[in-house]
Order: C-alpha cells, then sequence, then structure tokens
C-alpha cells in the first residue's frame, strides 16, 4: 500500500492521518492532509521553502508540534505547502516545507486551522509494519 493521507471525522474539528512506511512519510502525509483541510495540496505550487525544527520528549507530542509548526508558517506567512522533507531525531525533527502564498481565487481556501491537539493522538506502526501519525485539529 502506498503511501496516503486522510481525514477522520470527530465532531465540529476534523482528525488528520498519515500512513506511509516511515515514521517520517507519515508525518508528511498528514502534513498534506492539514494542508487539504485548508485546500487541495494539487493546487499548491512550491515556489518556496521554508526551514522548521521541533523538539518534544516523545513521537506524539512532537507529532503535534510539527503540525502547530506548519499552521503557525501557514498563519505568519500567509502561505500553503504541498510538499515536506522530515529529517526525524530522538525528540528533535527538521523540516523543508515547500509551498506558495495564498492565492484566493486558486486555493479558495474553507477553513482557518487553530491548532493541532491531543485529541485522538497516536503515532505508532500497525500490524503490518506501515507508520501511523494521527490527530484532531481545531478548525
Amino acid at each position: 500500500m502506498p503511501a496516503k493521507w486522510e481525514h477522520f471525522d470527530h465532531g465540529a474539528d476534523i482528525g488528520v492521518r498519515g500512513i506511509a512506511d516511515t515514521e517520517a512519510g507519515a508525518f508528511e502525509q498528514a502534513a498534506l492532509a492539514l494542508t487539504a483541510v485548508i485546500t487541495n495540496p494539487d493546487l499548491v505550487r512550491c515556489t518556496e521553502t521554508v526551514e522548521v525544527h521541533c523538539e518534544a520528549p516523545d513521537h506524539e507530542i512532537l507529532f503535534t508540534e510539527w503540525l502547530n509548526a506548519i499552521i503557525f508558517e501557514v498563519a505568519t506567512r500567509n502561505m500553503l505547502f504541498s510538499r515536506f522533507e522530515i529529517k526525524l531525531f530522538k525528540e528533535s525533527l527538521t523540516a523543508t516545507l515547500c509551498g506558495e502564498a495564498v492565492n484566493i481565487q486558486r486555493h479558495s481556501p474553507a477553513v482557518e486551522i487553530k491548532g493541532a491537539t491531543y485529541t485522538s493522538l497516536k503515532v505508532f506502526q500497525d500490524d503490518d509494519g506501515k507508520w501511523i501519525a494521527q490527530c484532531v485539529v481545531d478548525v
């Protein structure tokens, strides 16, 4: 099964989930799911890169820090991102986000994401060896 992202229902908020062969890949796919809450990721061109660094005591909290770092960059730079390259370490990650400035006509942003939460937070390897990273984001 190839890497993928998906949403899952959670009341008024939205769950994001990344699934991949590696933990870093699951984080990257969840970031695409985050973008897909706002707009179709296929509409976001890769014209500018942004570097981020996150630290946390475990990979579940690191996952929420990662998503919140993206949400911060979206809000402060008025950008959307469609490509993510992550390097995971024991208690940190470094990543390159690639995207472009929001274009209201082309992107038609649906919602503003306020933050990643600990609700339904999980980072684990399933019985088939796939990595899954998920949580609910507040919209």
